[in-house]
């Protein structure tokens, strides 16, 4: 009975944590949704053929607009260095898409503080300037060319062409149909972030209800100066790597770990590490090969904890660390506050942006486009990092890790 009790209350926690987030989430896609509807593909790929600060500068500009996902920026970094991108600005692209997105800073801010949003984006730019210095020394010119000969597919076409066609970005914002592709990137990436955000969720109520604060200090060390710092910022992205969940998922788990008592650095670290799980590294294993991986691996965990330690150390000089941590993560119960206004007004948006995907033929929207049969995910044809054709069927897909589900499916 006890442990149905506290199942029940984990639970409950994991639902009011959603239901505190709910309005950030649905404002964070639909703002997603309608920067990728209007940015081009192509000249992302344009942009970044060097690892020179204007190029770093486009590379992070390019990833703030695009999708959160950790699987799709992945997918999407492999594309772009496929096809001529710096191997340096597809990772800048990369870090960008996962921890500048405005769906990240809005969940952070509602769920553990407006300071932890702005350490979000202050920390996000340290670790990008982080990683375009120490890139030349962990990632070898030779190393990175035999990495794009290998993703080489010489009989792909790459449709290059087609994605030169699209109508310019201001004429589309002024068209119903684009504001239906808008409609078509939010509820695609819903669609293929809900396990993450499920599994997110779910286990920082877990995590916040049974795990006592006597076990996370023996985790993470307290009272030892610098020393606490340097181990949290270090744990921190452990955490991350072995956790399995990335994007937006790891939100509610930095408030469970923020609840049990890690730094300010280490939450910040813990977000960054978004990069490094595992399922993530055995992609990077399958693109680029076991060795590059596995500098890519400590290159990421020397950045994120280098910029969590200085974002902390930053934010405790200018005196805005948090010195509050609640005895619960979120208030758990029904109340008409501002919350449960907001939610309400946002659900209305969403039945909107619902209305609109479903109607996408009727206004004309949805040319060019395509859903990956396995995760959801809403892809340009032009650009598609990958595809299969299945009973004179063409399909899109928006990695190779789906395609290969989607055909391994197939046969079984």
């Amino acid at each position: 009975m006890t442990l149905l009790l506290a199942i029940g209350d984990s639970l409950k926690m994991a639902f009011f944590m959603f239901w505190d987030t709910l309005w950030a989430l649905v404002l964070g896609f639909t703002l997603s949704g309608a920067v990728q509807a209007f940015v081009s593909r192509a000249e992302m790929q344009k942009a970044l053929g060097g690892h020179g600060p204007r190029h770093i500068g486009r590379a992070t500009f390019f990833g703030m607009v695009s999708s959160s996902c950790s699987y799709a920026a992945t997918a999407m970094a492999k594309s772009l260095f496929q096809k001529g991108a710096d191997f340096t600005s597809a990772l800048v692209f990369m870090f960008a898409s996962t921890n500048l997105v405005v769906e990240l800073g809005v969940v952070l801010w509602v769920l553990i503080g407006w300071q932890f949003t702005a350490a979000e984006f202050v920390g996000g730019l340290i670790m990008i300037g982080l990683l375009a210095l120490v890139s030349r020394w962990f990632f070898q010119p030779p190393m990175i060319e035999a990495a794009r000969l290998s993703l080489q597919s010489p009989g792909e076409e790459d449709g290059d062409e087609q994605g030169e066609r699209r109508l310019p970005w201001k004429v589309r914002l002024r068209s119903l149909a684009g504001w239906t592709d808008a409609a078509g990137y939010t509820i695609a990436d819903v669609s293929m972030l809900r396990r993450e955000l499920l599994i997110g969720y779910v286990v920082a109520g877990f995590l916040a209800v049974l795990v006592p604060v006597e076990a996370w200090n023996a985790v993470f060390l307290k009272g030892h100066g610098f020393w606490t710092s340097l181990e949290n910022v270090m744990v921190g992205p452990l955490i991350a790597l072995i956790s399995f969940v990335c994007s937006i998922g790891n939100v509610p788990l930095a408030a469970a770990l923020w609840h049990g008592g890690i730094s300010f650095g280490g939450v910040a670290s813990f977000i960054f590490a978004d990069l490094i799980s595992l399922p993530l590294l055995l992609i990077y294993r399958k693109y680029y090969g076991g060795r590059l991986t596995l500098r890519m691996l400590a290159a990421f965990w020397l950045v994120m904890a280098a910029a969590g330690l200085a974002t902390e150390y930053i934010f405790a000089g200018a005196g805005l660390v948090p010195t509050f941590r609640p005895a619960n993560v979120v208030q758990e119960g029904w109340q008409w506050n501002y919350t449960t206004f907001l939610n309400i007004a946002f659900l209305v948006v969403f039945g909107i942006v619902l209305w609109l995907n479903q109607n996408r033929a009727r206004f004309g929207g949805g040319a060019g486009y395509a859903n990956d049969p396995v995760c959801g995910m809403q892809v340009e044809i032009a650009h598609a990092p990958a595809r299969a054709v299945r009973d004179g069927h063409v399909y899109y897909f928006c990695s190779d890790g789906c395609r290969e589900h989607f055909m391994h499916e197939q046969v079984a």
